[in-house]
């Protein structure tokens, strides 16, 4: 199959944890940019975690999200840029959606989120 790539985008992210990207079934993924602008006026802090379906550390196989950045701050009006230079590998998981990333803010519908994604990239 041809790698394939995507653009995955959120608008108004807020307090309640949102799914940027999730793997597909039988694919294998790179995320390659991820950015982050925060749309108010005010300072607000951004958290990026991943979630790793292969890492079974503390109980249990892919149930635990690990931190990329945790209450990174934004600036009003400013961006943060998450992943740029270096790549995130996000796996497949047979039978269902594999290793995802997700994005929460500290405040109600505050930042906006922009990612590049080279998705199928399986040999």
């Amino acid at each position: 199959m041809a790698n394939e790539f995507r653009n995955r985008t959120l608008t108004g992210v807020g307090t309640s944890a949102t799914i940027l990207y999730a793997t597909p079934d039988g694919k294998t993924s790179i995320m390659l940019e991820l950015d982050i602008a925060n749309t108010t006026t005010a300072v607000v802090e951004a958290t990026v975690e991943l979630l790793d379906y292969s890492d079974a550390t503390g109980g249990g196989v892919g149930t635990n999200w690990k931190h990329i950045v945790k209450n990174a701050p934004v600036p009003s009006g400013g961006s943060l840029m998450v992943i740029a230079g270096q790549k995130i590998v996000l796996e497949e998981r047979s039978g269902g959606t594999g290793d995802a990333v997700r994005i929460t803010s500290s405040a109600a519908a505050s930042l906006d989120v922009v990612s590049a994604v080279l998705e199928d990239v399986n040999p």
